[in-house]
């Protein structure tokens, strides 16, 4: 009797170079590489290397690494990287990504102090993806929060799922601090999940970026609905591993990581092969 074959789907799995802080941009390329990853997911942050386009071509070439997508500098501590302007951002993170070959930029949406870029946000994201092939997949994030109070931070709103956008990331370490369904969300999200940002949380008021099954999320549940749905996006490794305690550690969780990606989308459609 034949052993049944596994099926690989199309998916690729990237590690986001954010994995590896607070060691360089750089480092990211040489442990995808060497972990055998699909590719990197660019964080644009105050590592002068992920601002400059040509650095991280170079670094592609030499490692055979292909950059899978660019996240635009949309943080606290990037609000000075590529201009302070959110809409110059934007088109920067859409250029290196043509210039990269990448094909997805991710955006959070704006904070609620960023009156008139909130208030522009979805149509003009609209605006520019009709004039790209490259996608800007907006990204879930939460409610911050101290003690028993809770401030809405984000513009329109922290669930992206309330807005008309053409495309979504989820980041299941985001769905545990805002304490909401991640099953239920990429539902709503439908066809338009084009990206995910795979971590773990417990729910603390802390983003955690856990390896995925070290916390309470659905990471599992979600790689066998995405393999089953034949999702063509990327997967992304978007953990913290600032508390390892060496080079080596670190090195470790993030082939955890990408194990147990892997072993999650092939075993569904493995089994799903068998019925």
């Amino acid at each position: 009797m034949a052993e049944p074959v596994v099926r690989i789907p199309d998916a690729k799995v990237a590690l986001s170079t954010a994995s590896v802080y607070p060691e360089s941009t750089a480092t990211a390329f040489e442990i995808a590489a060497r972990l055998g990853y699909d590719g990197v997911e660019v964080m644009v942050w105050t590592d002068p290397v992920s601002q400059d386009i040509e650095a991280l071509r170079r670094l592609s070439d030499y490692h055979q690494v292909p950059i899978l997508a660019v996240h635009a500098p949309c943080l606290l501590i990037t609000q000075r990287v590529w201009s302070t302007d959110p809409w110059t951002k934007l088109q920067r993170a859409q250029a290196a990504a043509e210039k990269l070959g990448a094909s997805t930029v991710v955006v959070h949406p704006p904070f609620r102090w960023q009156r008139q870029y909130a208030r522009d946000f979805v149509t003009g994201l609209w605006r520019m993806a009709d004039e790209t092939d490259v996608r800007f997949a907006v990204e879930n994030m939460y409610p911050w929060r101290y003690r028993d109070r809770e401030m809405l931070a984000y513009a329109p709103e922290w669930d992206v799922t309330k807005d008309d956008y053409r495309h979504f990331t989820i980041d299941l370490s985001h769905t545990a601090t805002a304490r909401t369904g991640a099953l239920e969300m990429i539902d709503r999200m439908g066809d338009r999940l084009a990206h995910i940002h795979l971590a773990d949380g417990n729910g603390s008021a802390k983003d955690e970026h856990l390896v995925p099954g070290r916390g309470s999320q659905p990471c599992a549940e979600l790689l066998e609905r995405l393999a089953l749905s034949g999702f063509d996006g990327h997967v992304v490794i978007e953990v913290n591993t600032r508390r390892a305690m060496s080079s080596a550690e670190r090195e470790a969780d993030l082939a955890e990581a990408l194990a147990f990606t892997r072993l999650h989308l092939a075993s569904a459609l493995n089994a799903a092969s068998q019925q």
